[in-house]
C-alpha cells in the first residue's frame, strides 16, 4: 500500500484504491466505468440498503450460518451505513449496471472493510470478513436491489410524503371553511358559469389532496412485499428456505414498517411493477396539486387586470426591473415539481417494460426516480401548505361583484321565464354591461321578492335547501 492509495482485487485483477476509501476494487470498476452523471442513490435507498445487510446478518447468525463475531461487526457496520455515517464511501452513479451489482457490491466492500477495520484488520484484505461470503451471504443484487427499492420507497411514502400532504390538505380544508360565505362566479371554459362559492372551490382542491392520500397509500400493500430470499433468478438458490420470510420480519422490526416476503419472487423479480404502481399514484398526484396551483394562479391574477378574487402571501419581489411586482412563485414552484414528477414516471413506466426475462435492467434509475418524486412532492408540498395557502385572504367586493355580474344568472331565471327568455336577457346584459338583475326588473318579468328569492347567492349554490 502507498500513502494514498492500496490494492485490492476482485475476480477480474487488481485496481488500485484511495486509502482512505472504504470501498472495494468492483466498485472501483464501476465509479470508472460510468461517469455519467453527478446523480448518485439519496439517504433513503443507503439507508435501507444498511437495514437489509443488517437483517440478513441477524437472520443469518440465527440460522446459524454466520460466524457470531463477524455478524456483530458486519451488523455494527450495516448500522453506520443506514445511520449516514459512511455515505461518502458510496459513490456510484445511478446510470450503472441495470440490476444494480455496482451498488450492491458498493455495500457489501463498504461493511466488509468497516467491518474488519472495527476487528482490527487490514482494511481491503478481505479478511475476516468477506464482501461476498459474508455480508452478501443469502442474497444476490438481483433481490437486494429490487427489496431496498420498496423498502425506501416505501419509508419514504410513511415517514415524507403522506405527512406533507396531510399538511396541505388540512390547509386547504381551513381555507375552505373561511372561504364558505363568499360568493363568486363560477368559471367552466375559463368562460363565466352560475356562481360558486369560493369555499366550495377549496373543498374541492382539499378533496383533490385526500384523494391523492388514499391513492398513493393505497401503494403501500404492494411496496411491502419484498424480493429478498429470490437470489439470482428468484428460485432462491444459495439462500435458507427461511431466509427471506426471516430478513422481512427483522426488516419489520428495525425500520418499524411492516414488510412481508414475495408471495411469487420470480414476478418479484422479473417486473418492478409495484413500483410503476405507486409512481402512477404519485403522477395522479402531481396532477391534482398542478391544477390547484394554476387555479391560485389565475385567481390571483392581476392583481388589478386579472382575476383578483384572492390574493396569495408576498413572499419576495417578483422582478428585477418591475418595482413592486409580486408573482405567485410557490405555485410556480409547484408546478415544475409535478412536471418533474410527471417526467420521472414516464421514464419509471419505460423502465418497468424491461424486465427481460427473470430481471428487469433498469432498476437504479427506477428507484431513483420514485424516490426523487417522493421527497420533492413532499417538501414542496409543505412549503405550497405554509407559505402559500395557509396565507391567502379573499377580496370579498370583487368576488361578489363578479358573482352578480354574471349573465349565467341566467340558468336560476330559465325555469320561471323559459329557456329563450333567459338567453335573451343573458345577451342584453353582456351587451349593454348591465345585470341580470337590472334587467329582469326592467322589464317586470319576475315580482322583486321572487327575484330575490331565485338569485340568492346560497341557495342558488346549495340547491334543495329550503
Amino acid at each position: 500500500m502507498s500513502g494514498d492509495h492500496r490494492i485490492e482485487r476482485d475476480s477480474m485483477g487488481e485496481m488500485q484504491i484511495p486509502s482512505d476509501r472504504l470501498y472495494g476494487a468492483q466498485t472501483e470498476r464501476a465509479r470508472q466505468n460510468f461517469p455519467i452523471s453527478k446523480l448518485r442513490f439519496g439517504r433513503r435507498f443507503i439507508e435501507a440498503l444498511g437495514a437489509i445487510k443488517l437483517s440478513a446478518s441477524r437472520v443469518n447468525r440465527a440460522l446459524g450460518l454466520l460466524d457470531e463475531e463477524l455478524g456483530a461487526a458486519i451488523e455494527r457496520a450495516a448500522s453506520e451505513v443506514m445511520d449516514g455515517a459512511l455515505d461518502d464511501h458510496f459513490v456510484l452513479d445511478i446510470f450503472q449496471t441495470g440490476s444494480g451489482t455496482s451498488t450492491n457490491m458498493n455495500a457489501n466492500e463498504v461493511i466488509s472493510n468497516r467491518a474488519i477495520q472495527l476487528m482490527g484488520g487490514e482494511v481491503g484484505s478481505r479478511s475476516p470478513v468477506h464482501p461476498n461470503d459474508h455480508v452478501n451471504m443469502g442474497q444476490s443484487s438481483n433481490d437486494v436491489i429490487p427489496t431496498a427499492t420498496h423498502v425506501s420507497a416505501l419509508i419514504a411514502i410513511e415517514r415524507e410524503l403522506l405527512p406533507a400532504l396531510a399538511v396541505l390538505h388540512a390547509a386547504l380544508e381551513e381555507k375552505a371553511k373561511a372561504f364558505d360565505h363568499v360568493p363568486k362566479a363560477g368559471r367552466t371554459h375559463l368562460q363565466d358559469a352560475t356562481p360558486i362559492r369560493l369555499g366550495q372551490e377549496f373543498a374541492g382542491y382539499a378533496s383533490q389532496v385526500q384523494k391523492a392520500i388514499q391513492r398513493v397509500s393505497s401503494t403501500r400493500d404492494s411496496l411491502a412485499e419484498l424480493a429478498i430470499g429470490g437470489t439470482a433468478v428468484g428460485t432462491g438458490i444459495n439462500t435458507h428456505p427461511e431466509f427471506g420470510s426471516a430478513v422481512a420480519a427483522e426488516l419489520s422490526k428495525v425500520l418499524d414498517v411492516s414488510f412481508r416476503e414475495a408471495e411469487n419472487h420470480f414476478e418479484a423479480q422479473s417486473a418492478r411493477d409495484a413500483v410503476v404502481e405507486a409512481s402512477g399514484a404519485l403522477r395522479t398526484a402531481a396532477v391534482s396539486l398542478m391544477k390547484i396551483a394554476n387555479d391560485l394562479r389565475w385567481l390571483s391574477s392581476g392583481p388589478r387586470t386579472g382575476l383578483g378574487e384572492i390574493e396569495l402571501p408576498a413572499v419576495q419581489p417578483g422582478s428585477s426591473i418591475m418595482p413592486g411586482k409580486v408573482n405567485p412563485v410557490m405555485a410556480e414552484s409547484v408546478c415544475m415539481v409535478c412536471a418533474q414528477v410527471i417526467g420521472n414516471d414516464g421514464a419509471i413506466v419505460i423502465g418497468g417494460q424491461s424486465g427481460n426475462f427473470e430481471l428487469n435492467v433498469m432498476i437504479p434509475v427506477m428507484a431513483h426516480n420514485l424516490l426523487e418524486s417522493i421527497q420533492i412532492m413532499a417538501s414542496v408540498s409543505v412549503e405550497f401548505a405554509e407559505r402559500c395557502v395557509a396565507g391567502i385572504t379573499v377580496n370579498e367586493e370583487r368576488c361578489r361583484l363578479n358573482a352578480e355580474s354574471t349573465a349565467a344568472l341566467a340558468t336560476a331565471l330559465a325555469p320561471v321565464i323559459g329557456y329563450d327568455k333567459a338567453a335573451e336577457i343573458a345577451k342584453r346584459s353582456l351587451k349593454e354591461g348591465r345585470t341580470l338583475r337590472e334587467l329582469v326588473l326592467e322589464e317586470a318579468l319576475v315580482e322583486p321578492a321572487e327575484l330575490e328569492r331565485i338569485l340568492d347567492f346560497r341557495a342558488m349554490t346549495e340547491p334543495g335547501i329550503a
